[in-house]
C-alpha cells in the first residue's frame, strides 16, 4: 500500500471518527466542578453583631504590586463570602509597611493605598505595622496612616493573632 493510499486511509477514518463522537455527544451535560462539602456554609445560630466565626491574618511583606493585589483580592473575596461573620487582620512587615504610610518611601501603587484605606473604613479590616521595621526606617506613629495599628514585632503580631484563632493565610 502506498504512503498516500495510507493517508487518506487514515484521514477518511479520523475524519468519521469526529463525526460519529460530535452525533453521539449532542446530549452530554457540561462538565462541572463539585463543591468541596465541607466548604458549603452550615445554618448558623449567629446573629448580626456576634463575634465573627472565621478569623485570617494575613502578612504583607512585599512591595510587589501583583503580590499586593493578590492579597488584597483574597480579602476582597473572603469578605464576599462571609461578609460580617469573618474578621481580618493584615501584618505589613518590611516593605509591605509602606501601604500604611502616609508618605511611602517606596512607589506604592495608587489602587491599592485606596484599597487598603477602604478595607480599614469599610470592612473593619484592621492593618498591622511592624514597630521593628518602623524603627529601622526611623518612622514614628506621626508617620502612619490614621487607621494604621502598631505592634512592637510584626512577627509577634503574627503569632499572637493566631494564638487567639486567626488563620495564617500566606503568599
Amino acid at each position: 500500500m502506498s504512503l498516500l493510499k495510507s493517508t487518506i486511509i487514515l484521514g477518511l477514518f479520523l475524519f468519521s471518527t469526529s463525526l460519529y463522537a460530535a452525533s453521539t455527544n449532542v446530549n452530554t451535560p457540561e462538565f462541572k466542578l463539585k463543591q468541596m462539602p465541607e466548604l458549603q456554609d452550615p445554618v448558623t445560630d449567629r446573629f448580626p453583631g456576634d463575634p465573627a466565626e472565621h478569623k485570617a491574618v494575613y502578612m504583607f511583606n512585599k512591595s510587589d504590586a501583583g503580590y499586593q493585589h493578590s492579597i488584597l483580592n483574597s480579602i476582597q473575596s473572603m469578605i464576599k463570602k462571609y461578609g460580617s461573620n469573618v474578621d481580618i487582620a493584615v501584618v505589613a512587615i518590611g516593605p509591605g509597611l509602606h501601604v500604611l504610610a502616609k508618605k511611602p518611601q517606596r512607589k506604592v501603587d495608587p489602587l491599592t493605598y485606596e484599597r487598603v484605606a477602604s478595607f480599614a473604613k469599610d470592612y473593619n479590616v484592621r492593618w498591622i505595622a511592624c514597630g521593628s521595621t518602623m524603627r529601622t526606617i526611623h518612622w514614628t506613629d506621626a508617620d502612619m496612616r490614621p487607621f494604621a495599628e502598631y505592634s512592637e514585632v510584626g512577627a509577634a503580631a503574627l503569632m499572637e493573632l493566631q494564638e487567639e484563632g486567626y488563620k495564617l493565610l500566606v503568599w
